[in-house]
């Protein structure tokens, strides 16, 4: 199977050689039952090896919340990219959305004995006894995009979501389109990092003067974001913007709505249908996360926590409020 290639700017963490370090690791390791697969389509369910198999010197498992996502997929790029840089296996499951087969990837993954685990984590609350199942077998653990609570894992890397939604709101007051403005939200309820998104951004534009109207529940999924979009503007004609709290949600929101209509869309997560919708004035701005630098920072804190280093317990990866004035440089990103 083909590897990711190789993307510009990354500053790998300098260390000795990472297939030194982890031969040196791995003649202290206890044999484990199974050698993952280099790499995966993230459908399968993680395999187990042979019994009496040693496990790899470093093995990471990464259970990801879907890979239909452009967002997600840029995520797994870019932690294949570091995992093959530093000399590790890396073993993706995709959950395909649902939680309660997270955490089986989770436990599985524990079974296995794989050297540290990257959780991007569907509900917060209830990956917690996964995770605890991993970290008492001695797994690091690092969450990306969704934080987990204090303690929970080693480090936290992404965004600080309650602090972005609240950026994004101050950029709506400041462009001066939050006082009179009339807005509904295309959300995704079952999302706690979401639900952040949409409270902190709320709180920002109804006390500079927005007129919040309803809320409807898009599932994370594409389609039924469009639906909920079109019932949205529907019932609520005369909106000014609509806010979408995530990359479906964004999507949806551009193919339910006219490209000529008064209302806009204000939202998170770039695909080349939302560039398209920034192209044709129905997008005014989106918050701009980079997946694939977190898949990249994720990787790296496990290679250096293995190597003795202290976790860095988060790293922040920034937002950019992409608009037409600056949305040239992620086209080929998104082609």
């Amino acid at each position: 199977m083909s590897r990711v290639t190789s993307i510009s700017a990354i500053d790998f963490r300098p260390s000795e050689d990472p297939m030194n370090r982890f031969f040196r690791r791995a003649a202290l390791a206890t044999a484990a039952t199974l050698t993952l697969a280099a790499c995966s389509t993230g459908n399968e369910e993680p395999t187990t090896g042979e019994a009496g198999e040693p496990a790899d010197e470093c093995v990471i498992g990464m259970t990801q919340i879907n890979q239909t996502a452009t967002f997600f997929t840029q995520m797994n790029e870019g932690a294949q990219e570091a995992a093959d840089e530093a000399g590790c296996e890396l073993q993706i499951a995709n959950a395909n959305n649902d939680s309660a087969k997270q955490n089986s990837d989770i436990e599985n993954f524990v079974s296995q004995g794989v050297t540290g685990l990257i959780v991007v984590a569907i509900d917060v609350n209830g990956v917690l006894p996964a995770v605890e199942q991993a970290r008492s077998q001695g797994i690091r653990t690092v969450a990306i995009d969704a934080e987990l609570e204090e303690g929970a894992v080693d480090t936290f890397v992404g965004v600080d979501n309650e602090a972005a939604g609240a950026e994004a709101a101050q950029w709506v007051v400041d462009q001066g389109l939050a006082e009179g403005a009339s807005y509904g939200i295309v959300d995704a309820r079952s999302s706690f990092i979401q639900n952040q998104r949409e409270d902190s951004f709320r709180e920002v534009v109804d006390a500079a003067g927005a007129k919040f109207t309803q809320a409807v529940d898009g599932e994370n999924v594409q389609e039924q974001a469009a639906t909920a979009a079109q019932n949205l503007v529907t019932a609520q004609p005369n909106l000014d913007f609509v806010y979408t709290t995530g990359e479906p949600a964004t999507v949806g929101a551009v193919a339910a709505l006219d490209a000529g209509a008064d209302t806009k869309v204000i939202g998170w997560d770039l695909t080349a249908e939302v560039i398209a919708g920034i192209d044709s004035g129905l997008v005014t701005a989106v918050v701009q996360q980079d997946p694939r630098q977190e898949g990249v920072e994720a990787v790296n804190e496990l290679v250096a926590i293995l190597d003795g280093a202290e976790p860095a317990g988060f790293i922040d990866v920034p937002i950019t409020i992409v608009t037409a004035e600056n949305v040239d440089p992620y086209r080929e990103i998104f082609e």
